[in-house]
C-alpha cells in the first residue's frame, strides 16, 4: 500500500466520523464510543505502524528544520497527519459530549465542530467562547469518557 493509499483510508474514515458527529447529535454512542474511543484508536494503531515501521530516517524534534527533514518522509508526514486526525477528532467527540451535558443547542457546536476539524485548536476556542456564551462558566469539570 502507498501512502496515497493510507491517507485516502485514514482521510475518510475522519470524514465519516466528523460527518456523523454532525449529523446525529442526539446519539449519545456516536460521539462517545464511535468518534471519542473506537475510531481515534483505530487511528491510533495506523499511527504507531506507521511510526514504528518508518521511524529512523534523518530528522527530529529538536528545531523547525529537524520536524521539516523528518516531514520529509511521506511516511512520517502521514504519521503526522494520522496524528492530527486521532486528536482533533477525540476534540470534537468532548465538544459534542460536553455541549449536551450543558445543553448548548446542537447548531451552535457545528461551527466549532467544523473549525476543529479543519484548524484543531481554533475549533477548541471556538467552542469555548460559545460555551461560555450559554453558561457562563469556564470550569471543565468532566463527566466519565463512556456514559
Amino acid at each position: 500500500m502507498t501512502p496515497e493509499q493510507v491517507f485516502s483510508i485514514v482521510s475518510l474514515l475522519a470524514v465519516l466520523s466528523w460527518l456523523a458527529l454532525a449529523a446525529l447529535p442526539r446519539v449519545a454512542w456516536i460521539a462517545s464510543a464511535v468518534t471519542g474511543v473506537l475510531v481515534p484508536a483505530l487511528l491510533s494503531v495506523a499511527y504507531v505502524a506507521l511510526i514504528v515501521s518508518h521511524w529512523g530516517t534523518p530528522g527530529g524534534f529538536s528545531s523547525l528544520a529537524a520536524v521539516a527533514q523528518l516531514f520529509g518522509n511521506p511516511w512520517l508526514l502521514l504519521a503526522g497527519w494520522t496524528h492530527y486526525l486521532a486528536f482533533d477528532l477525540l476534540v470534537g467527540s468532548w465538544e459534542v459530549r460536553d455541549a449536551r451535558r450543558r445543553s448548548v443547542p446542537h447548531l451552535l457546536v457545528v461551527p466549532c465542530l467544523f473549525l476543529t476539524f479543519m484548524f484543531g485548536p481554533a475549533g477548541w476556542l471556538l467552542y469555548q467562547a460559545v460555551r461560555y456564551s450559554r453558561t457562563r462558566t469556564l470550569r471543565g469539570a468532566e463527566a466519565p469518557m463512556l456514559p
